[in-house]
């Protein structure tokens, strides 16, 4: 694999790592409660995020690291990367998100393992073995 290749490799792989939905759209097999900005729990949503009337965008300059995601109707935006949410299915207490994913390099499909908690905070796995995950406070609805 090429410079460009592992580049745009590693770019949507940071973008899908901070990404996640809830119980509630795995039920209907939509996303349609979870529409707005998402940032990993501790950090700053007035840091990560700008707004302008109804509208939430990533402030610039975009911080590329920033472990967090957009959801509007069903595409979902990382700092690095755009993805349109292909399926959602059952997977005992979680569910598996099938999205289809771009960046500026590369295209990919990208399975991730998600749960709602008892919080409402949403939680990503790293794969079935992951009993902690990472948490995502809402910063909009």
């Amino acid at each position: 694999m090429g410079i460009a290749g592992m580049a745009g490799a590693a770019g949507l792989g940071m973008g899908i790592a901070y990404l996640a939905l809830s119980s509630a759209a795995f039920a209907q097999g939509s996303p349609s409660t979870i529409q707005g900005a998402w940032l990993a729990q501790g950090s700053s949503c007035a840091e990560v995020y700008a707004s302008s009337g109804t509208r939430t965008s990533f402030k610039r300059p975009v911080d590329i690291f920033a472990p967090a995601f957009i959801v509007s109707g069903n595409s979902l935006r990382t700092p690095m990367a755009s993805c349109r949410i292909r399926s959602v299915r059952p997977a005992g207490d979680r569910h598996s998100v099938h999205l289809s994913c771009a960046n500026a390099v590369a295209g990919s499909d990208v399975r991730v393992l998600m749960a709602l908690t008892p919080d409402g905070s949403l939680k990503r796995y790293f794969n079935e073995q992951d009993t902690t995950g990472t948490s995502y406070q809402r910063c909009t609805r």
